[in-house]
Parts: structure tokens; sequence; C-alpha cells
């Protein structure tokens, strides 16, 4: 069945935030006010989980009360969305203890993230029924948005309906931003110019609903209940567009992983692939691009590079579980996604 979609985000409601993997340490402490600080400046309310503020370690509490503080969230039917500050590391932890089944039962909320998170999100569009908003993630909020994108805020508040958005024409060169200098920062450096590419070389124009995340914590999902793409690719109405970036392995780890999800028959009923621009280092003797050409080169569906999400700014926000279509010419290149509900 398709994914169902949450209400909008409307001025009054109620946005929880907590970190379901790593927490945010003391020195960045100001970026996350100047974060939650827009969120109230925009109209809403923000509630704080205990799991958030420690940075001493690579999780923000033990895995039972990060589970059970985001699992509160979650159902909770006057949270309106749920927006952790980042990813992480190890928020697989988290799976076994979340409860799929009374998910389904609830309303959706919107539930925003990128990185680590895509661990915790994909479950709830395979096996809760939930779509999920992948790009940008709290400590994102303050920026605005690259010319042709959306800020997910945009996305979140949308009434329904079409959304396009076109791609970035400049990325950023290299990192991230200096948070402890300066907290407060809200206009991207991109200064290298970028463009989406077909894998080979020809017009793409694919339509289906959108699923994925980050290869480095999604792959290890592959032949698990909390990854089983084949399964909820067979129940959808069309075939899927697979959605995947590499945060920072090297090209011979992400050949492997994407070989993997093949095997594991991720792409067997898909309409296509897009990958996310990567910092990624390349190998000795393979690049990223050949990475995905060695492991989905042969594919029957179209593949596309370079797109603006993942690791490397600007991150277009997207909607997970959404009947999304990604047209890439000479001409244009853009994402339409239907949010009607």
């Amino acid at each position: 069945m398709p994914a169902r979609l949450p209400d909008p985000l409307r001025p009054g409601d109620t946005i929880a935030v907590t970190a379901p993997s790593s927490g945010v340490p003391a020195p960045l402490l100001p970026r996350l006010d100047a974060a939650v600080e827009q969120l109230r400046g925009r109209g809403f309310e923000v509630v704080e989980g205990a799991c958030l503020r420690e940075g001493e370690h690579h999780v923000s509490g033990s895995k039972q009360a990060r589970a059970d503080e985001l699992m509160a969230f979650l159902v909770d039917p006057d949270i309106a969305a749920v927006v952790p500050p980042w990813g992480g590391e190890t928020g697989i932890d988290l799976l076994p203890l979340l409860d799929t089944d009374l998910l389904a039962e609830c309303e959706p909320c919107w539930y925003v993230g990128f990185s680590d998170t895509t661990t915790t999100m994909l479950p709830l569009t395979l096996r809760a029924g939930w779509a999920t908003l992948h790009g940008c993630n709290l400590m994102d909020t303050p920026y605005e948005p690259a010319p042709g994108l959306l800020h997910w805020l945009d996305v979140a508040t949308s009434e329904g309906g079409t959304l396009t958005q076109t791609a970035a024409t400049h990325r950023r060169a290299a990192g991230w931003d200096d948070y402890e200098a300066d907290p407060r920062v809200s206009r991207m450096t991109l200064t290298e110019p970028t463009r989406w590419r077909s894998l080979s070389g020809e017009t793409v124009d694919v339509a289906g609903p959108l699923v994925g995340g980050c290869l480095e914590v999604l792959s290890p999902l592959a032949g698990t209940p909390f990854g089983d793409v084949p399964r909820w690719a067979a129940e959808q109405p069309d075939p899927p567009v697979v959605l995947l970036e590499v945060a920072e392995r090297d090209a011979y780890d992400a050949c492997r992983m994407l070989h993997g999800l093949r095997l594991s028959g991720w792409f067997d009923r898909c309409a296509g692939v897009v990958l996310g621009r990567t910092p990624a280092p390349d190998s000795p003797t393979m690049t990223h691009h050949e990475a995905v050409l060695d492991a989905l080169g042969d594919l029957d569906v179209p593949v596309v590079l370079d797109m603006d999400f993942g690791h490397q700014q600007p991150m277009m926000p997207l909607v997970l579980g959404a009947p999304t279509r990604v047209e890439v010419s000479a001409g244009h290149q853009r994402v339409t996604q239907d949010l009607s509900r």
C-alpha cells in the first residue's frame, strides 16, 4: 500500500527533538539552540527529549532510553513532527525495540532526517506504512535553501498537491561549517559547479514511490525484517525509485554494499535508482561513479548520479514513500513529488 503522509505542519503544532543515535556535545549546543529558536520563530512549539544534550559518547543514552523516547514521541497524537539534531553511528540498536505494529495503527507525524536517522526511517515506511522526510536535519534548519531547492519546512507545511524542485547549480567544496565558531550560520558556501547525470548518458524520466537512505547504514538491514525492500516493493502499485547516498566509505566499500543490496533483491522490482553526491574518497583503482557502474551498470532501469541529497550541501528535502518523478536531460533536471492526501 502507498505510504501514509502526515498532516501538514501548522503554526501552533508541537515539534519534538530527540537524538535516536548521537547526541549534541556542549560546544555545539548553541547551534542546537539556534535551530530550535528558528522553529519557535515560525510559530511552532518545541519539546526536547532527555536523549539529546549528551555528547560524551557516540550515543545520546542507552538503547532502551533512546527507543522509549522515540516511540513516545512518534505515537503521541499531540506531536506533529520528530526532528533529530543529526544522525550518528549505531541507531541500528534501536530496531528490535521499536513497536512498528503499534506505529502502523497510529496516525503518522513527520519524521525528519538523513544519515543514520534513515536506519529508523526505513522501517517506519516498510513496516508501519509512514512517509518520512529525508534530506535535512534539525541542525540544517537555520540554512536558507539553495536556488531551486525547498526548505524542509516548506515541504512539511505544504497543504498537498505537487512539489517540484530543480537541480542546484553549485555545491559545497568539502566539509561543513564550523558551528562552534558561528552557531547561527545561515548561508551555505556553494562554490563548485555540479549537475545531475545519467549513468548511461541518456535522458531519464522515471517515476515511482521513493524509498532508501544512507548506504552505509541501510546495507546492514538488507535481508532483515527491517530492510525488506523487495517485499514492500511487491506490494506497491508501481515499482519504486530507490534513493541511496554514501556518507564516508570509499569506492570499494560502496561497490560491495551496492552489490549486496542487489543480491538481496532491492533492485528486482524498481523503476530506477538515484544516487546523491558524496564527499567520500575514491579508491586507488575505482571512483565512486565506477563503483555504481560496476554494481548497477547492467540493471535494465535508469540510474542517476550526483543528485542534491546526502552528505554534501545543498541537500534537497524529499518525502520517502511519496510518488516521485525524476527527470534528467540537457534541458532540465528536476524532481516532482505528489503529496496529495
